[in-house]
């Protein structure tokens, strides 16, 4: 668990149901950008006319699920009028058994910040108080704990969001500035008294997609973020392994209309200082055509780039949906009884996006072995050992870290079984079809991390590699010799064996700042 950042910024989101994107929630997360909910009289009129209504159908003795009715199949069990205060206590008391790891302090910021973007829609019933209290809790940083495991995706995220309508009521546990405590303490500390939730409140918190989609937008950004970080790993490694650019023209790429992937040929360009005008030979290239982890990059790279948009598309749409149920509708009279919670579109994005990033695991990896391999390297040193010709047969290089580099690959790819197919009935066969959206989304999260492992790793070994040709008077290009000298600031050389697990894990957790300025123009 990292502990949050002492200084935000004092960039600012106003939320009034207007559209808001995935770098927001990526920056609210990261605790970059503060949400503040907005003063305009007409929002708070609309948020307001909601649990208005509410009150007038209850006054009538109207019939509303999960108001006036219990919870699931038990739909047709009529709660009497004096026990609907009780009713959202329950509800998010008998959904408190997750299990498994907690939500880092970021994934747990970003479903805050979902679920109060989807009740800012204005259709859920809830009151401003409600919504001022999720912003209170993102800026005061007081998230709660939120374990992992437990949700099906539909009824959306019951059992995780549990935690959040719990620690509104004063319930279960907050992480206050990183440091796990009960959140009454943390409440009374700060003179807050527990919220007392409205007749629907506890539905709107807790019958969505809010889990499973912040997980989506922080996914989506870190593999972007991997692509680009591929892209530049793979001009690093062709140019050490003497490649032929050639590969990547312009012309031969036009022929092959795929934008994502032409994209990526004209990065690769770029950063060999490739001009298709050049008709030379490759530089001491003895091959007509290199093999496929590096002369089919941008292939493999370019179906990543080819759906990020649409991925982003359906992840945008849910995180700016009214996904709880019923649905509230003070305007036409209506109580609008459906499915929205089903999180069938962050499913289907999640379950791809698993299997687009552990391709990239699978292509440096397969670089990674070409680098390592004298048969193959032409000419670089066995394994990439830096050492001198009398310490050679005591070092090994990056021998281990080709193993590790493979084993984080195959388990990668064991992950990208698709969830979504996995589909359970649950609850007395009320939820006899469900999205296993959650799980799609933390597989990805956990497929993220095995490639960012991998991406670390040959990033290190990219340097060595560049480095030792180098050494035999080879002239590296502008853009990757700044890039170099970027990651040596980061890393050293490595002439004599030594622990490299540090140095990996810091590449890990910084990612992010290695990589931000990469094909920003």
């Amino acid at each position: 668990m990292t502990a949050p950042f002492t200084k935000p910024s004092t960039a600012t989101v106003v939320l009034d149901g207007s559209p808001v994107n995935l770098e927001t929630v990526h920056a609210v997360a990261h605790r970059r950008m503060r949400v503040v909910l907005s003063e305009d009289p007409e929002f708070r009129r609309r948020i307001a006319a909601g649990p208005a209504f509410l009150d007038r159908l209850l006054a009538e003795e109207g019939v509303i699920y999960g108001v006036t009715t219990g919870y699931g199949d038990a739909c047709t069990r009529p709660v009497p009028a004096e026990q609907h205060a009780e009713l959202p206590r329950h509800l998010y008391t008998f959904h408190g058994c997750g299990l498994g790891e907690m939500l880092t302090l970021e994934e747990t910021r970003a479903v805050v910040l979902v679920r109060l973007v989807s009740l800012c829609q204005g259709v859920s019933g809830v009151s401003v108080e409600l919504l001022e209290r999720l912003a209170w809790l993102l800026e005061s940083d007081l998230m709660p704990v939120i374990p992992a495991e437990g949700s099906v995706g539909a009824s959306g995220d019951l059992t995780p969001l549990s935690y959040l309508a719990a620690v509104i009521c004063g319930e279960r546990e907050v992480f206050d500035n990183g440091q796990r405590r009960p959140t009454h303490e943390a409440l009374s500390e700060r003179g807050v008294a527990p919220y007392q939730l409205r007749p629907k409140e506890g539905l709107a918190l807790m019958n969505g997609t809010a889990v499973m989609t912040a997980l989506a937008c922080l996914a989506w950004t870190r593999a972007e973020r991997l692509s680009r970080l591929s892209t530049r790993l793979t001009a690093m490694n062709v140019w050490a392994l003497n490649g032929n650019p050639h590969h990547f023209d312009a012309g031969l790429f036009a022929a092959k209309p795929h934008i994502g992937q032409q994209r990526v040929a004209e990065r690769l360009r770029h950063d060999l200082g490739y001009h298709d005008d050049d008709h030379d030979a490759p530089r001491n290239s003895s091959r007509l055509q290199d093999r496929y982890s590096t002369r089919c990059a941008p292939h493999v790279i370019g179906v990543l780039e080819d759906s990020l948009p649409w991925l982003r598309h359906f992840i945008e749409n849910e995180l700016n949906s009214a996904n709880d149920n019923p649905l509230i509708d003070p305007v036409g009279n209506k109580v609008m009884h459906g499915g929205h919670f089903y999180g069938g579109h962050i499913a289907f994005a999640m379950d791809s996006l698993k299997t687009l990033v552990a391709n990239l695991a699978d292509l440096l990896d397969r670089q990674l072995a070409l680098l390592v391999d004298p048969r193959y390297n032409h000419g670089l040193a066995d394994n990439l050992s830096g050492a001198s010709a009398e310490r050679a047969p005591l070092n090994h290089g990056y021998k281990a870290v080709q193993i590790g580099v493979s084993a984080w690959t195959a388990e990668a790819l064991k992950a990208t079984m698709p969830a979504s197919v996995f589909s359970r009935s649950t609850e007395c066969h009320n939820q006899d079809k469900v999205s296993m959206g959650s799980i799609a989304a933390r597989d990805a999260m956990r497929v993220l991390v095995l490639t960012e492992q991998v991406g670390a790793a040959v990033l290190h070994a990219a340097c060595q590699a560049v480095d030792l040709r180098r050494r035999q008077e080879a002239v590296l290009p502008d853009e990757l010799a700044h890039f170099q000298s970027h990651c040596r600031a980061w890393f050293a050389f490595v002439d004599e064996d030594r622990a490299l697990d540090t140095e990996l894990r810091l590449l890990c957790e910084h990612l992010e700042s290695i990589t931000e300025r990469l094909y920003v123009h």
